[in-house]
């Protein structure tokens, strides 16, 4: 692939990131993903089969990302400490109202019974995946698990409920409840 190509096919995937974080995967069109790229419909299948291509590659970029930030994370942290330093980071208000490189869980969840079953794949690994990168030892996987869900969950209402005070408080009770 040409570096021209490579560098457009880039751009397309942001603009589907900051589509798929703020409205999910299903909702966003193409026409709408290739404007915010900077770029007409036409030139679209010249990068991807079809939207579901696009938008699970940028899910799975997505939480790839979120995979790495926890690998950057010191070794010597006890699982408790991990989740709490991802809690601290995952229930901001920063994180909450970012439109390009949040978490796209809380935005897909939703949909995922609609969606090629390949989203649901990329999602089960992603969770395992995380839940051993966020456990101190296999034992502690359940809990990371949980915090997980609750993170999630916290963010996901947190996110519908808008920017105020009940939405900070939202973030505020789930970060505390992480442990």
């Amino acid at each position: 692939m040409s570096d021209k190509k490579a560098q457009t096919r880039e751009r397309i995937l942001q603009a589907a990131s900051a589509a798929l974080i703020q409205r999910g995967p299903a909702e966003p069109s193409v026409g709408e993903v290739m404007g915010a790229a900077g770029l007409t419909v036409g030139g679209f299948y010249a990068h991807f089969e079809s939207k579901d291509a696009l938008m699970l590659e940028a899910f799975t970029q997505l939480l790839a990302r979120r995979r790495a930030s926890i690998d950057d994370m010191d070794a010597q942290l006890t699982g408790e400490e991990r989740r709490g330093l991802v809690a601290a980071f995952y229930l901001s208000r920063k994180h909450r109202d970012s439109t390009d490189q949040a978490c796209p869980i809380p935005a897909t969840v939703g949909e995922m019974s609609r969606l090629p079953d390949e989203f649901r794949q990329a999602l089960n690994e992603h969770t395992e995946l995380m839940a051993a990168q966020l456990a101190a030892s296999p034992e502690d996987t359940d809990k990371a698990l949980a915090d997980m869900a609750l993170m999630i969950g916290g963010l996901a209402l947190a996110r519908a409920l808008g920017p105020g005070e009940l939405s900070d408080r939202v973030l505020r009770a789930a970060k505390s409840a992480v442990r």
